[in-house]
């Protein structure tokens, strides 16, 4: 029993070192992408057993072992954490790059699911011009997919055609310089501040999804709330990954050394299983 249970906690806690490497796995491949958030896998134990092996016949002296063996089942993933660390920053001088430079907080995303508009969240402000759907005289910001970028009352951020340069002043106000000189306010980006970024559920394409709130019994304003761009926002600049490859690496050996203790723990129950079976015979 006590062979078959060390192999069992030991498989089963290699498929979780498994999960744990592909999580790093992740985190180096995303080393160089933009907005990039690592995550970061957390360990618990699983439930164990005691077991109570049988007394000397005559009294407890002598007993080989303890009385009261408490055998584990292995471990598992507790938690893949969400881990927002600003990244380093990376200028471009370009005029449709934007950092965020403050952690917690992203840009109002919209996208389309099922033919319906739906907000998202990003930390990836490499933005792009693209002609305006309902009005083909205006240009609308977009992120590299083609996601509409939301201003700070949730609509999209539109600037007219004739337009030579745009520009983020210091009240973080979005401006654009018309081809006959003059300036036009055009807004502000929609900034959300995340309260509780663990309940963030990650899509893709450095988009985040929110949380469904009644379903988890809370609030919209319990996990977000409206930020202002004032001081938060640098242009020509963007945002690299929070990926410490060094760190990456060290934790992916530590993995796999785990991963193949675990697996010599396997052989060598498997071995003595089969010593046992040959005093039998």
């Amino acid at each position: 029993m006590t062979m078959n249970t060390s192999m069992i906690s030991a498989s089963v806690t290699m498929g979780q070192l498994q999960r744990k490497m592909d999580t790093i796995s992740h985190n180096l491949a995303n080393s160089n992408t933009t907005g990039f958030k690592r995550r970061e896998a957390t360990f618990s134990d699983l439930l164990f057993q005691q077991v109570h092996t049988q007394p000397n016949a005559q009294n407890e002296v002598g007993r080989l072992t303890p009385n009261g063996i408490r055998v584990g089942s292995g471990a598992k993933i507790a938690e893949t954490a969400l881990r927002l660390e600003q990244g380093p920053f990376i200028n471009t001088d370009r005029e449709l790059d934007f950092a965020i430079t403050d952690k917690n907080h992203f840009f109002r995303i919209q996208t389309m699911e099922n033919g319906n508009p739906v907000e998202r969240l990003s930390r990836d402000g490499t933005f792009y011009f693209s002609e305006n759907p309902g009005n083909p005289n205006q240009l609308t910001i977009v992120t590299s997919n083609g996601d509409f970028v939301l201003d700070q009352n949730g609509d999209r951020i539109t600037l007219p055609l004739n337009f030579q340069s745009i520009s983020l002043n210091e009240e973080g106000q979005l401006l654009v310089t018309l081809t006959d000189g003059t300036v036009e306010n055009i807004g502000e980006f929609g900034l959300t501040r995340v309260l509780k970024p663990q309940l963030l559920d990650s899509i893709g394409d450095q988009l985040y999804r929110l949380p469904n709130f009644a379903a988890l019994g809370l609030a919209a304003g319990d996990v977000l709330e409206a930020a202002a761009v004032n001081g938060r926002v640098s242009q020509g600049t963007l945002e690299g990954s929070n990926v410490d490859l060094g760190n990456e690496m060290n934790e992916l050996m530590m993995a796999q050394r785990h991963y193949q203790f675990n697996s010599r723990a396997i052989s060598m129950a498997d071995d003595m299983a089969g010593l046992v079976n040959g005093l039998r015979r």
